[in-house]
C-alpha cells in the first residue's frame, strides 16, 4: 500500500528569535537594540507575520497528508522520502538552502512577507497552500525545472546548489589554482583571486547578478530555466606566476569549468550555506558545471 504524500514545513529562526537566543529575555533585547537607535517592535512583528504564516500553511495541507517540519539548519541531517512535497515557507533563499537535497521533489515557495521578499522562489501566499499542494501531486502537476549548478571533484565528491557554486579559500584569503575548460588554454590558467562563481539563470537574481553588473559584462544572463551557466573569477591577480585572461565565460550543457588547487586549502558551497562545503587541497581538481538534476518548483 503506498503512503499519503507528505508534506515537509521548510522553515528558517526568525530574527527574534535568534534575538532571545542570544539575550534570553524579550526585555533585554529590546534594551539591546535600543542602545544601538533601533526598536524590536519591527523585528517582533515580522516574527509574528512569520509564525502565522507557519500556521495557515500547516493548517491548508490536505487533511489525508502526512506531514512535518523541517528548520534550515537542520536541512542536511533530514531525511527526504520519495512521498514528501517541499513547502517553503519565508524567504527566496530558503527554497535555494533546500534545493540541493530534494532529489527532483516538487517544491511550493510560500512568502511570509510580501513585499519584503522578492518573490523569485516564493512566489505564492500561505492561502494557496492546498491548491498548491494538489497541484504538486497530480499527474503533469505545473511545475518549472530551474537549472541547477553542480561541482563533482576529482575524488566523487559531489555539491548541488540552485542560485550558485563559489570555489574560494576559508575566510577572506586568497587561493591559488589552475583553471580551465571547454575553449579555454589546454592546459589553464594558474591564478590567484578571492574565488570563482558559477553561477544559474536563478542566481541571475542574486549575486551572479551583482557581479554582471560589476563587471558591465556583455554576457547573455540566463533565465532561470535555460541550459546556462555563467562565471566569473573575483579579484584576479597579476603577477609572474599568475594571469588574468581566463576570467568570466558561460557554460551550456556539456561544457564544464575545471579547476586544480595549487594551495593548501579550498572550500567548494553552494547557495551562500559555507557550513555544508566540499574541501580541497593541494593538487585536486573539481569540475563545475550543469546539473542532470533541476528544481521542480510548484507554479
Amino acid at each position: 500500500m503506498s503512503l499519503a504524500p507528505r508534506a515537509v514545513l521548510v522553515h528558517r529562526t526568525t530574527e527574534y528569535e535568534e534575538l532571545l537566543a542570544r539575550h534570553g529575555t524579550h526585555g533585554q533585547a529590546a534594551f539591546f537594540l535600543s542602545s544601538r537607535g533601533r526598536s524590536i517592535e519591527e523585528v517582533a512583528a515580522r516574527h509574528h507575520r512569520h509564525q502565522r504564516a507557519l500556521t495557515e500553511v500547516a493548517a491548508a495541507v490536505p487533511l489525508q497528508w502526512r506531514r512535518t517540519r523541517v528548520e534550515r539548519a537542520d536541512l542536511d541531517r533530514f531525511l527526504f522520502g520519495p512521498e514528501d512535497v517541499v513547502v517553503a515557507v519565508g524567504q527566496d533563499g530558503l527554497v535555494a538552502n533546500a534545493a540541493k537535497y530534494l532529489a527532483g521533489r516538487p517544491v511550493v515557495g510560500i512568502d511570509t512577507d510580501p513585499g519584503r521578499n522578492p518573490g523569485v522562489l516564493v512566489r505564492h501566499r500561505p492561502r494557496d497552500t492546498a491548491a498548491l499542494c494538489r497541484a504538486a501531486t497530480a499527474p503533469g502537476g505545473r511545475t518549472e525545472a530551474l537549472t541547477m549548478v553542480e561541482a563533482v571533484a576529482d575524488d566523487t565528491e559531489r555539491l548541488l546548489a540552485l542560485n550558485e557554486i563559489c570555489l574560494a579559500p576559508p575566510g577572506h584569503g586568497t587561493v591559488r589554482y589552475r583553471i580551465g575548460g571547454t575553449g579555454a588554454v589546454p592546459d589553464g590558467e594558474p591564478q590567484a583571486s578571492s574565488g570563482v562563481l558559477v553561477g544559474s539563470g536563478t542566481g541571475a537574481t542574486g549575486w551572479l547578478r551583482s557581479l554582471w553588473l560589476e563587471r558591465g559584462s556583455a554576457l547573455r544572463l540566463p533565465a532561470p530555466s535555460d541550459p546556462r551557466l555563467l562565471w566569473f573569477v573575483r579579484e584576479a591577480w597579476p603577477s609572474p606566476a599568475t594571469g588574468t585572461s581566463l576570467t568570466a565565460g558561460e557554460l551550456g550543457r556539456a561544457e564544464s569549468l575545471a579547476l586544480t588547487v595549487e594551495s593548501d586549502r579550498m572550500v567548494v558551497f553552494g547557495d551562500g550555506m559555507e557550513s555544508d562545503a566540499l574541501e580541497l587541497t593541494w593538487g585536486q581538481s573539481v569540475r563545475v558545471g550543469i546539473s542532470d538534476t533541476s528544481l521542480h518548483l510548484v507554479v
